[in-house]
């Protein structure tokens, strides 16, 4: 028994081993990560850079500690642990992961074992069973064992499965790429929408504080007016500006509202889950230093969109080998030892024992057609691949350039309308002083008020989006890149990657 399975071993083995130099061969082309051409840096590195000069830029890894609030850091650790979002990239990379193993073990031999037990009673009113039924000693039941195990092996000749776990493997790459990307981009959103509810509760004291001023006023034109001194036209004017301020309250109200059920739910919580810590007013966080962090060059390597962009690029390569392989033939080994016996007792016998080995070839000799779509449709995808890829670079790129931008301006603005905002109120003061002195009418008074509110409040908004500019200008940037060469090293050193 052992003699015969070495036999049939060897002769497995032996057939194995010849087709070992045709199993080198993987058909398709070899991945090539595509250059992109890029400046030395952004175009409005310059101006951050004078903006950050004596300055020592946030922790990258962390870019949200450096603005100094310690809401903030919770809002973004509850994000990070509880985000649905999250949960569901990780979930895909745990997919991706599978997909992986299952490509990688189709390279290797498959073996499986079976038993099998019969037992049964024949009917003697069938043809057959009269003509065994008229034998003497004919037993109608009868019982049937066997026991095999086999083993299978796709040789892959021409490299199509190895493509496929090229593909797989860049696939798997990709997702855990792309939920880092994920993480950035929760981070960022949660950053962003605290930054805009410190900015709506700054607007309403902003207005609740001008609506005071406007009653007050109202109060003194009225007991003016009660007492013959004021006209009634006077007392209406002042009536409507305080209505008019009045009316932009409710307005922030609800903006505020949908800001704090948005971050709740960014948080993986319903809203009003956390409305209580985040109710009690604070001011507008200030923004840290930003670095610029390399240059276009080391964005392309570093941002996890633009890496899960290009390991994308480089499945949809590996996939053009795995449908160029189906021009060729396939070979498949296979073998079974086992023993089959009609009694029990005998199952594990000499006389029980059975073999097979068999080679199968398999050829889509007459498919070439559909075969050529599926080349034609794997390169297609490739070069759509391609397209997104340089697209996402240029997209990136023009992320930075925007937020950095925004960055400068917005913090310019806002220094211009502080100052505005300190000559306004001085020049309110004086307007009121003139017009219960007589010497102009309420309507100087009136205009001054509009003027002061317009220009506070649009040096809140300007504070709040030179804010959001800097959590944008860490996003496009790519977050955490003192460590982007590494993750970036890691990715492609992971298995079954297509390597350049």
């Amino acid at each position: 028994m052992f003699t015969t399975l070495r036999c049939s071993l060897s002769k497995l083995g032996t057939i194995a081993l010849l087709s070992l130099p045709l199993a080198a061969c993987m058909v398709g082309p070899d991945y090539r990560k595509p250059d992109t051409t890029t400046t030395t840096q952004f175009r409005a590195a310059p101006a951050v850079a004078a903006r950050d000069a004596g300055s020592s830029p946030a922790d990258a890894a962390r870019w949200w500690t450096g603005f100094k609030d310690p809401v903030l850091d919770r809002v973004v650790a509850r994000a990070l642990a509880q985000n649905l979002d999250l949960a569901g990239a990780a979930a895909r990379v745990e997919q991706a992961r599978a997909r992986l193993g299952a490509r990688e073990a189709a390279l290797l031999p498959a073996g499986q074992a079976g038993f099998d037990a019969q037992a049964g009673r024949r009917s003697v009113q069938t043809p057959l069973g009269r003509l065994l039924n008229a034998r003497p000693g004919f037993d109608r039941t009868g019982e049937q064992y066997e026991f095999d195990v086999g083993a299978s092996w796709d040789l892959d000749l021409f490299g199509g499965l190895r493509r496929g776990e090229q593909a797989a493997g860049a696939d798997y790459q990709a997702a855990g790429a792309a939920q880092a990307a994920a993480q950035l981009a929760i981070v960022s959103r949660a950053a962003d929408t605290y930054i805009v509810i410190r900015s709506l509760q700054s607007r309403l004291a902003v207005a609740r504080e001008q609506v005071r001023t406007q009653r007050r006023l109202v109060d003194l034109v009225a007991l003016q007016y009660s007492r013959g001194i004021a006209a009634e036209l006077q007392l209406r004017q002042a009536e409507g500006a305080l209505a008019e301020v009045e009316a932009s309250v409710p307005v922030l109200e609800s903006g505020l509202e949908a800001a704090l059920n948005a971050l709740d739910v960014l948080m993986g919580a319903e809203p009003g889950t956390w409305r209580v810590e985040l109710e009690v007013p604070a001011a507008i966080p200030v923004p840290p230093a930003v670095a610029t962090a390399g240059g276009p060059a080391s964005l392309i390597r570093r941002r996890p969109d633009l890496i899960a962009a290009e390991r994308r690029l480089a499945s949809s390569n590996a996939h053009i080998g795995e449908a160029i392989a189906s021009y060729y033939p396939r070979l498949a080994l296979s073998g079974l030892i086992g023993f089959a016996t009609a009694g029990g007792g005998s199952l594990l016998s000499a006389g029980a024992q059975q073999t097979q080995i068999s080679a199968g070839l398999r050829w889509r000799l007459f498919d070439f057609g559909r075969v050529d779509a599926e080349v034609a449709a794997a390169r297609g995808a490739q070069a759509e691949a391609l397209a997104a890829y340089r697209q996402a670079a240029l997209r990136a790129t023009e992320d930075v350039e925007n937020a950095f931008t925004a960055l400068v301006k917005r913090e310019a603005q806002a220094r211009t309308l502080a100052s505005g905002e300190t000559a306004l109120t001085r020049a309110r003061a004086a307007a009121q002083a003139a017009w219960q002195g007589g010497a102009v009418s309420l309507i100087e008074v009136l205009n001054a008020d509009s003027r002061l509110l317009r220009t506070r409040d649009a040096r809140v908004q300007a504070q709040a989006e030179a804010a959001r500019a800097a959590v944008a200008s860490f996003s496009s940037l790519g977050g955490g890149w003192n460590d982007g060469s590494a993750a970036a090293d890691a990715t492609a050193a992971a298995p079954g990657a297509a390597q350049p």
